[in-house]
């Protein structure tokens, strides 16, 4: 049924772990730090980016160990993905889970990895890292998540 069909189209849980790593966009929006209301559960995002992502290209300078240096980094997988609402509403990963289609400017489509940054939706030219930061509340943006 699914065959023919490139693998960003298919189920998410059919997708084998090279495929579920290349749905990321590399936009790095999920590596910006949020700030929640305790009493109203809202989150709002910031321009603080994790000290690890390369805000250039969208990109974990140390994916695969990148656990050992920040404790709470989460995990994206089938498991974590339906508790996390802080993810972007353009991230393959939510976009895909809902059985929506992929954006025109997600490389896998437009055949290019600059289009997300072309398009605005990556970390690129609005971040800082939160070595340089300071206090979170002092960073909160107008920006979907």
């Amino acid at each position: 049924m699914n065959a023919g069909k490139p693998f960003w189209e298919k189920p998410l849980a059919s997708l084998d772990r090279g495929e579920w790593e290349a749905l990321c966009d590399g936009c790095g929006r999920c590596c910006t730090h949020k700030l929640e209301d305790d009493e109203t559960g809202e989150i709002y995002p910031t321009n603080v980016a994790c000290r690890l992502l390369d805000r250039r290209n969208g990109q974990c300078t140390d994916y695969v160990n990148r656990k050992k240096h920040v404790a709470d980094c989460v995990v994206l997988d089938r498991k974590t993905l339906h508790s996390l609402d802080w993810l972007p509403e353009t991230c393959a990963y939510r976009l895909r889970a809902a059985g929506e289609p992929l954006p025109e400017w997600h490389y896998l489509v437009s055949g290019s990895r600059d289009t997300v940054h072309e398009a605005g939706q990556s970390t690129r030219g609005w971040t800082v890292s939160e070595d340089d930061a300071g206090d979170l509340e002092w960073h909160v943006v107008e920006r979907a998540l």
